[in-house]
């Protein structure tokens, strides 16, 4: 049988670890042949598998008994991938990794040095970031020989302005590691590079990332110039259980007048507000959508409100607006959350054409609208792949 090579991309997270698998057709073609995860690592962990249409094509329950650990999940994946997948050999694995700090600025070939500089960034990033550097490890227990990219949320932001990416700080906390970030730049990347099909004269372009985890940029030729997310992934935008921003008093008086631990205040932030917070009923749109409830309506608003808000101080930023995107799980699917934005932006010229958001786009914008407005999937995978094959062609 003959085999095509692969490119591996893992997702690794503190209860799953999530892959998708690439056929390379030569070039720079990469075409999807499966995806997967392994959930609730450490509790009840089960596994899933679809292929490249997907629909599922196996699954697997260990069971509470055996709550294995990334290694073990990592390693289990690998052997189903060669069991199933027989005419393709993966040859190379990428990987998100949250934080790249100050030294790395674009996606890099995995070795001991650069495993040593993220470790020291997990003290910054302690939610995310540990994980993600144990599937990378495992991997490398589980095939030592294949070649590992990672490719960071933060690189898409370093071409922000110096002034964008500080805080108000004494100089010695400014000039490490407690800077604006920003994240999602995985997902920022991917929609940069399809706005000019849909817009090819857009140079000043917003694009709001609205999903689970939200946040917005503002971009320059495709180039990140602010976003709402900073230091960490709980600033900027209302998202499903995450604060966002909160006046830092608010947080000094829940440690000190309230005695919150730290551990309590981390969980409020992460976990208990956001949509699910002010509504008190769910952190998923489509319930909120679907609730009567004033509560449910309550969110919505805030959650359009502070969209606005941030396109308002971003188009400022760029000095005008030529397209404005959604995308993600909310931003792609929600004809109610884009709609309520974009009338509310009708000062900017932004008109949206009622039939074509009800479609989901991916062009949703109005003949007359002086701003095109988009609504594009993204593909935080495939642009993964694609930095995969580019550091480490198979």
């Amino acid at each position: 049988m003959s085999k095509s090579k692969g490119i591996l991309v893992i997702n690794g997270g503190s209860t799953s670890v999530k892959f998708a698998g690439y056929r390379h057709e030569g070039g720079e073609d990469l075409s999807v042949v499966c995806r997967g995860q392994v959930e609730g690592i450490g509790s009840h962990p089960h596994f899933v598998a679809k292929g490249a249409d997907g629909k599922p094509v196996d699954a697997h329950d260990w069971g509470a008994e055996h709550p294995l650990n990334q290694e073990s999940a990592l390693k289990y994946i690998f052997g189903w991938l060669d069991a199933h997948m027989r005419d393709v050999v993966f040859a190379a694995a990428g990987h998100r990794v949250v934080l790249g700090g100050v030294k790395y600025e674009k996606p890099v070939l995995v070795t001991d040095q650069v495993l040593a500089d993220l470790d020291e960034l997990c003290a910054f990033e302690p939610s995310h970031q540990p994980y993600e550097i144990a599937a990378i490890r495992a991997v490398l227990k589980a095939n030592p020989s294949m070649p590992q990219v990672a490719c960071f949320d933060t690189s898409f932001h370093r071409t922000m302005p110096r002034l964008a990416q500080m805080y108000a700080l004494p100089r010695q906390y400014r000039e490490g590691n407690l800077r604006h970030w920003g994240y999602h730049g995985i997902s920022y990347d991917y929609i940069s590079r399809q706005v000019p099909q849909y817009a090819p004269d857009a140079r000043r372009v917003i694009v709001a990332h609205l999903g689970g985890g939200c946040s917005i940029c503002a971009m320059a030729d495709g180039k990140s110039m602010d976003t709402s997310l900073g230091f960490s992934a709980v600033d900027g935008l209302p998202m499903s259980t995450r604060a966002g921003e909160i006046d830092a008093g608010v947080l000094l008086h829940l440690l000190i007048a309230d005695r919150m631990e730290p551990v309590a205040l981390e969980k409020l932030l992460y976990k208990q507000s956001g949509l699910l917070g002010i509504s008190g009923i769910s952190g998923d749109m489509r319930e909120l959508e679907d609730s009567e409830a004033p509560e449910a309506a309550e969110a919505i608003e805030y959650f359009v409100y502070h969209i606005v808000k941030f396109i308002g101080a971003y188009t400022a930023v760029l000095g005008g607006l030529d397209a404005l995107v959604f995308t993600a799980g909310i931003g792609e699917h929600s004809p109610l959350v884009r709609g309520k934005v974009c009338e509310k932006l009708g000062w900017l010229g932004v008109a949206i054409d009622a039939q074509a958001n009800a479609a989901n786009g991916p062009c949703i914008s109005a003949a007359d609208s002086r701003v095109a407005v988009l609504a594009i999937p993204t593909n935080e995978e495939l642009m993964i792949a694609r930095h995969t094959l580019t550091l480490a062609a198979p």
